[in-house]
């Protein structure tokens, strides 16, 4: 499942992201209104996380256009304002739930999953990429009907890079989005993360999925994208 948050206060930003990667989500953020607002047009979200006061524009208009472009995607605004006239705001400008600063992340997290649960009420497609498939709602993933275990943290990665096959990913992408940004930039956690996942995928006679672009980053797909010609 693949949340985006739109929240300025970079503390806050952080501390959301860290906590829904923990439980389990894929995690997109925004800095402003017109980043968000991209972002939502740009990519599939289960549920997104929306503050009203944004920079750029806020976040009641970030909604208002959402809807008026026919996006049903869920959405849990965020406010230090809680008067019932706000609240009622809010809610008639389409948001799907609304939660009032200072709040607990348990409350957070446990308002997200019931806006995910509303939108898996229709089963989301499967990814497919060659014998490869995935299955975004059972979070599982089999390999020529074959079943492939992974951890958290893998599957988030294999999901993450399945919803932009045939694309390179490139490091830097994969650190912001899985890992928060929390990433020693002298490490290889991301190179061993994508190492591991190419063995786990790995069946014999089967061609690798994964691909390395020196330099620039990963491709999934069932086979290797060409170098561009200078």
């Amino acid at each position: 499942m693949r949340i985006l948050i739109v929240e300025d206060s970079l503390r806050l930003q952080r501390s959301l992201a860290t906590a829904l990667r923990k439980s389990g989500y894929a995690v997109d953020v925004a800095g402003d209104g017109e980043e968000g607002l991209w972002l939502a047009g740009e990519n599939g979200y289960d549920a997104i996380v929306l503050d009203v006061m944004l920079p750029k524009r806020d976040g009641l208009s970030v909604l208002a256009e959402l809807r008026r472009r026919g996006r049903e995607v869920h959405v849990l605004l965020l406010t230090a304002r809680d008067t019932v006239p706000d609240r009622v705001t809010g809610l008639q400008a389409g948001a799907d739930d609304y939660l009032v600063k200072p709040f607990a992340l348990e409350e957070l997290l446990a308002r997200v999953q019931a806006l995910c649960r509303r939108a898996y009420g229709t089963k989301q497609p499967n990814l497919q990429v060659a014998d490869l498939c995935i299955d975004p709602q059972a979070r599982t993933v089999r390999r020529d009907g074959q079943p492939v275990d992974l951890t958290a943290r893998e599957y988030l990665l294999l999901e993450y890079l399945a919803r932009r096959q045939g694309q390179v990913v490139s490091r830097t992408e994969i650190e912001e989005h899985i890992y928060d940004g929390q990433v020693d930039p002298m490490s290889n956690v991301v190179d061993s993360a994508v190492c591991n996942l190419r063995k786990k995928l790995g069946t014999a006679g089967r061609a690798p999925l994964i691909h390395t672009r020196r330099g620039l980053g990963y491709v999934l797909g069932d086979a290797p994208v060409a170098a561009p010609v200078p």
